[in-house]
């Protein structure tokens, strides 16, 4: 499963999620500006930029087709 944590008005986090859908990747998504309480799991990864993708293998962050690729 993925996981993406995203902000609103976040312009990465848009590209991300329509890559996602376009490709059919299954994602949950937990928006921080919403849910304040998972900013601190967020900063925990090591992450203080939005989107932060999180997956059984690895975690990234910011809008990355190459590694979104991986996912499809």
């Amino acid at each position: 499963m993925v996981t993406i944590y995203s902000k609103n008005n976040c312009v990465q986090c848009k590209m991300t999620k329509r890559f996602l859908e376009q490709h059919q990747v299954d994602f949950k998504e937990i928006n921080l500006d919403e849910q304040p309480e998972f900013i601190e799991y967020v900063k925990g990864l090591g992450f203080s930029a939005a989107p932060v993708i999180e997956t059984i293998s690895e975690t990234f962050s910011g809008f990355q087709p190459a590694k979104l690729k991986t996912l499809v």
